[in-house]
C-alpha cells in the first residue's frame, strides 16, 4: 500500500512538473505561435516609405496618390501585406494606399508585440494625416486587433474588419482550453475592450467557414459596438485564406469607401 502511494504521489509530481513546464515553454515563446514575419515581396517599383522606430524603421509599402483620400492596411499574422496592394488598388482607386509592413516583417526591424503594433499604427496615421484629411482604416485577421485600436485613438473615416476576433486571448482559450491563457498571454488584442470608443461607420466581413478565427468570434465582436455603428457580413463558402477571392468581397469593400 505504501510503496502504491509513493508510486501515484512520484507520479502526480512528474505531471505537475511536466504541465508546469509546458505552461513555462507557452510562455517564453507565445509569441512564436502568433507571429509568422514574411520576408517580403521584391517589387522595386512600388514605393516603399520608412517610419523611424527605436529599433530602426519600419517600412511601409505605399501606392501614392494625392488628393484627400488613403487607406491603411494591416494584415495578417504571415502575410505579405504587398500581395493585397493590387485588391486594395481595385478597391479603392481614388485612395493612396499606405501598406505596414510589422516589425519583423517584410524588411522593417524589430520584434512584433501588440505594443509596437500599436505604437506603429498610430505613427503611421499620424503621416498619413499630414497630406490626407479622409482615411480608411483595414485590417485583416491580426490585423483587424491593431486596426480597431487605431480606430477608437484617431479620427479615421472609416474601419474595415476582414475575419476579426473579439479577442486574441479568448481566441487561444478556445483553442487551448488545457491551458491557463489568460495569466500567460502577453498580447491579448482585446478587441472588445477598444470597439465601443470607435465612432465610425464600421464593416466586419466574416468568412462562413472561417478555420482559423471561427464566425462565432466576429459575432461576439459585434455587440460592443456602439448601436448604429457596426455591420456584419457572412460570406457563404468563404474560409479565413480564401475570403478576398469571394466575388462578393471586393464589391463590399468598393461600397464602404
Amino acid at each position: 500500500m505504501e510503496r502504491t502511494l509513493r508510486l501515484m504521489l512520484t507520479a502526480l509530481i512528474t505531471a505537475a512538473l511536466a504541465y508546469a513546464g509546458l505552461c513555462a515553454a507557452m510562455f517564453a515563446f507565445q509569441r512564436s505561435f502568433i507571429y509568422f514575419p514574411q520576408a517580403g515581396a521584391s517589387t522595386p517599383a512600388v514605393p516603399v516609405i520608412e517610419l523611424p522606430i527605436d529599433a530602426g524603421a519600419v517600412r511601409v509599402t505605399t501606392r501614392p496618390m494625392p488628393g484627400p483620400n488613403a487607406l491603411l492596411y494591416f494584415g495578417g499574422n504571415a502575410e505579405d501585406v504587398a500581395y493585397s496592394l493590387g485588391d486594395l488598388s481595385t478597391a479603392f482607386p481614388d485612395h493612396a494606399i499606405y501598406l505596414m509592413n510589422y516589425r519583423g516583417y517584410g524588411g522593417s526591424a524589430g520584434a512584433p508585440s501588440e505594443a509596437a503594433l500599436v505604437a506603429d499604427a498610430l505613427a503611421l496615421f499620424d503621416h498619413a494625416r499630414n497630406a490626407h484629411s479622409h482615411i480608411v482604416v483595414v485590417g485583416r485577421s491580426l490585423g483587424s486587433g491593431v486596426a480597431v485600436q487605431l480606430a477608437s485613438r484617431r479620427p479615421v473615416a472609416r474601419l474595415v474588419l476582414v475575419t476579426p476576433y473579439d479577442s486574441l486571448l479568448r481566441l487561444a482559450q478556445r483553442r487551448f482550453p488545457f491551458l491557463p491563457a489568460g495569466w500567460l498571454m502577453l498580447d491579448r488584442f482585446e478587441s472588445w475592450r477598444h470597439a465601443k470608443a470607435v465612432a465610425v461607420p464600421t464593416l466586419l466581413i466574416a468568412a462562413e467557414h472561417d478555420e482559423v478565427i471561427p464566425r462565432a468570434h466576429a459575432d461576439a465582436l459585434l455587440p460592443h459596438f456602439r448601436a448604429g455603428i457596426a455591420t456584419l457580413k457572412v460570406l457563404p463558402d468563404a474560409g479565413h485564406n480564401t475570403i478576398s477571392a469571394h466575388a462578393d468581397y471586393l464589391p463590399l469593400l468598393r461600397g464602404f469607401r
